[in-house]
């Protein structure tokens, strides 16, 4: 892994897509600029967020198209808030909220240099000790909270035990999907790559998955719907809406899909004397009738 983060310091960084490699998975294009690494090296390379095409950081199986910029960044070159697209939404002086893109993950992980939300904080809010309340899928983008002292994290872990969060998604996912359903199935979340969906309900109405039917788009037969959950866990939006033969549209892991990005944003956070909102970046769509 060194010597590979090496080799990368000492090519050319920047690079445009040419015809010849037009359509091809990214991981696919990276075996051509990095001659000789490993196909395992280059998507760790991309979910490292080292890999950006025009800009934005792409997954492995982004598929590239003539004329844009492949971008590579060496494990040492630190990225800021703004090279990440990470940006505060609002605040008061307890807590923040902060928008996080899709392909940006938001916690740093252990023995692994990557750009993160979290290691941005102490750069947008140089006056506070930012703690990061809440965690997004690397692919999910939307709102995550931060809390800016001590005091105010243990004032959110009191009000997240007690009930009294409100987490808003929007998601786009396969089919037709009508009317308002609450997913109350348990959720096996052992350290596996996928989180199971299992046949007893929970108990806990704080894990449920409350899903309303917005809107339905014929022509791609894919349905835009609103998620509310007060704690949640790990992929459970998810795989509650896998569960219902509706996967998110892009969630290759839950789904067969492969789309470029995953159709999950947090769009709004509600907590006592705090909220904010990120309005869901897709179009509109045809009405359900």
């Amino acid at each position: 892994m060194v010597q590979g983060y090496a080799a990368i310091m000492d090519m050319q960084k920047k690079q445009t897509i040419s015809e010849e490699v037009d359509g091809l998975r990214l991981d696919k294009v990276l075996s051509a600029v990095l001659d000789g690494e490993s196909l395992r090296f280059r998507r760790r390379l991309c979910d490292d967020g080292r890999v950006l095409v025009n800009g934005r950081q792409r997954k492995p199986g982004y598929k590239v198209h003539a004329g844009q910029q492949l971008e590579i960044r060496a494990g040492s070159e630190a990225m800021s808030g703004t090279d990440l697209g990470v940006s505060v939404v609002h605040r008061n002086e307890a807590f923040a909220a902060v928008f996080k893109p899709g392909c940006v993950h938001s916690a740093a992980i252990a023995g692994r240099e990557i750009p993160c939300v979290e290691g941005v904080l102490p750069e947008l809010f140089p006056q506070n000790e930012p703690r990061l309340l809440n965690r997004l899928d690397y692919l999910t983008s939307g709102l995550v909270l931060v809390a800016l002292n001590g005091d105010a994290e243990n004032e959110y872990h009191t009000l997240e035990d007690g009930g009294y969060l409100r987490k808003y998604y929007c998601a786009e996912v396969q089919g037709r999907l009508d009317g308002v359903i609450s997913v109350r199935h348990a959720l096996d979340t052992a350290d596996r790559k996928t989180t199971r969906v299992l046949p007893e309900l929970s108990d806990d109405p704080y894990r449920w998955t409350d899903v309303t039917a917005l809107s339905h788009d014929h022509e791609r037969d894919t349905t835009l719907v609103q998620c509310l959950i007060m704690k949640g866990a790990r992929h459970q939006i998810r795989a509650h809406l896998a569960s219902l033969d509706h996967p998110i549209v892009g969630d290759s892991l839950y789904g067969a899909d492969d789309a470029s990005f995953l159709h999950l944003h947090h769009e709004r956070f509600e907590l006592p004397g705090f909220s904010a909102s990120a309005p869901c970046p897709w179009g509109p769509q045809t009405e359900i009738s």
